[in-house]
């Protein structure tokens, strides 16, 4: 049965792909009719949301699968796939938006329109209201794809400010007749290409670091040392390691116990690190546990 948190994750994505659809034609039909290159560029960049946000929804489908036989610890990383899609979707956008932006330069800039200023309007609000809507739920689930999603909606609130200013501009320098501000539309596009390039650049590298299992920050790591620290018998804490797996973490343990215990007085307190830990910790999914056995300086057994 899906949590409330995953109808949450999946609702929320769902809203987003349908209002990337409803953005991406009409940001291309009002930028097709009045030549605004910021906008045609914006909107070509919102129809690859539409594969990013298409993949971001598969992946978390499959990311709350529960471990199979194939899969034992889960199927989190799907996720993390997700978000490196996205990622590459961004940095392809951010190169089409510049390239384009780049060659309107070499020609005489299109009459800026008012009605391309209201869909750039519509879309900044929209987006906006979309990004934080997204983000709050996805750092409450600890969703990537649903992150991912979220950061895709700023970067198209990047996108739409851009477009705002550039058109602005260009209202402006024909009411006005300055040759030079014609050029707003286009230096907005440029502008946008470097932010979506940059953020898209974050998250892949993000996606990459979770993918070849980096540690997750000292600060958690020291987290989880306290609580193992405070359950009775843990003598010393040999080695910790913790990696995130997609939406959830996965904590990896190695700890002296007296060595006079029993089996069952040893497993009682390995479950006990465990239940401590992810009580704690509600995203930690799974924690491994080595008991090494400790002894008083001058009381090791001898060895044969």
């Amino acid at each position: 049965m899906m949590s409330a948190d995953n109808t949450r994750s999946l609702f929320a994505v769902w809203i987003s792909l349908i209002s990337n659809i409803i953005l991406t034609a009409l940001k291309l039909a009002v930028g097709f009719l009045f030549q605004s290159e910021v906008l045609l560029a914006d909107g070509v960049h919102n129809a690859g949301d539409i594969v990013a946000t298409a993949a971001a929804l598969g992946s978390m489908k499959i990311s709350k699968r529960p471990a199979d036989e194939d899969h034992p610890y889960g199927h989190g990383k799907a996720e993390v796939l997700g978000s490196g899609f996205v990622a590459m979707i961004l940095v392809l956008a951010a190169l089409y938006i510049g390239y384009h932006s780049i060659v309107v330069f070499f020609a005489e800039p299109a009459a800026a329109s008012y009605i391309a200023l209201a869909a750039a309007l519509l879309s900044l609000v929209w987006k906006y209201a979309l990004y934080v809507y997204t983000i709050r739920i996805g750092r409450r689930c600890n969703s990537k794809g649903l992150i991912a999603t979220a950061h895709d909606h700023l970067a198209d609130v990047y996108a739409s400010l851009a477009a705002v200013i550039g058109i602005g501009m260009s209202l402006l320098g024909e009411a006005y007749h300055i040759h030079w501000l014609l050029y707003g539309d286009p230096v907005a596009g440029i502008i946008v290409a470097v932010l979506v390039l940059k953020l898209g650049v974050e998250m892949g590298k993000e996606s990459f670091d979770i993918l070849m299992e980096k540690a997750v920050d000292p600060e958690r790591l020291s987290g989880y040392a306290v609580i193992i620290a405070s359950v009775a018998g843990v003598k010393r804490i040999d080695r910790l390691r913790a990696r995130e797996h997609g939406h959830y973490i996965l904590v990896d343990v190695r700890v002296s116990v007296p060595g006079e215990l029993t089996i069952q007085e040893g497993h009682d307190i390995s479950r006990q690190i465990k239940h401590s830990i992810m009580m704690q910790n509600p995203d930690v999914d799974e924690v491994l546990i080595h008991l090494n056995p400790w002894y008083a300086p001058g009381m090791e057994p001898e060895r044969r």
